[in-house]
């Protein structure tokens, strides 16, 4: 897997990605707020924005937020999504490359993307066009895996028929990734509780949304959903089935921008 392929994955599943990934609590604007001090007047660049959903918890703050974003169904879907907010401007560009001037931003924040840059890179961009004093705020909802039988049940279809969600799993950040990134002491970390609830319509479309899983021209596209509906009927209640997530916040300043 390349930076480059990483950037074209999502183009065919944009769709299910804007109805069926899970957003961000408003606890970490909260946390934000009180740790960082994020104002209302604050200039964000959201990097690898997608379709919107971690620029909509700044716009609802009163923030500016450049949404930034290589793929281009993605980043089209996120302006539709974010069309109502003034305060949003989408910007073709990467992590590596942004395109936004420099020293030009109180804070950059970036959700599940970040696991798809490359890291240094993507740091060297990210204190190129943040103030001084400026903060690096990373989220990310982290999909809890054996809490309970649903969620047991769902990793194990993942790893059988992900085409390569294991690859894909060992590139999500660790806390050795977070101190490569931010250094060793320079960073805070939060977690707070999160969860999705489906019918079985939106479990097979939270399924569809990831990269790793195979498109439905297929020939294991079939009998994974069969062991989807299987493992749905094993354990829904009241016709619903639990997504649980711990939210990840890391928050620092970069070496270069202090």
């Amino acid at each position: 897997m390349t930076f480059t392929d990483s950037k074209q994955r999502f183009s065919n599943r944009v769709a299910d990605y804007v109805r069926y990934r899970p957003g961000y609590p408003t606890a970490v604007r909260d946390v934000l707020r009180a740790e960082c001090g994020l104002k209302s007047g604050h200039v964000i660049a959201d990097v690898g924005s997608g379709t919107g959903f971690l620029c909509e918890l700044f716009l609802k703050n009163g923030n500016r937020v450049f949404g930034v974003e290589p793929n281009e169904a993605m980043r089209q879907a996120g302006e539709e999504y974010l069309a109502s907010y003034d305060g949003f401007a989408s910007i073709n560009g990467s992590a590596e490359a942004t395109t936004l001037d420099a020293a030009s931003l109180d804070f950059v924040t970036t959700g599940q993307a970040f696991h798809w840059f490359d890291q240094n890179a993507a740091r060297s961009e990210f204190t190129r066009i943040l103030k001084p004093n400026g903060w690096v705020v990373v989220i990310w909802n982290e999909r809890l895996t054996d809490t309970t039988a649903f969620l047991r049940d769902y990793e194990a279809l993942l790893r059988e028929f992900g085409t390569d969600y294991a690859t894909v799993k060992e590139s999500y950040p660790s806390e050795q990734h977070m101190r490569d990134f931010f250094g060793p002491n320079a960073y805070v970390w939060r977690t707070f509780p999160n969860f999705q609830e489906f019918d079985f319509d939106g479990i097979a479309g939270r399924l569809r949304s990831s990269s790793f899983i195979p498109s439905p021209d297929a020939p294991n596209f079939a009998p994974m959903m069969e062991e989807l509906q299987r493992i749905f009927t094993e354990n829904n209640h009241e016709d619903r089935v639990r997504l649980e997530y711990s939210t990840q916040i890391y928050f620092g300043r970069l070496a270069g921008t202090r």
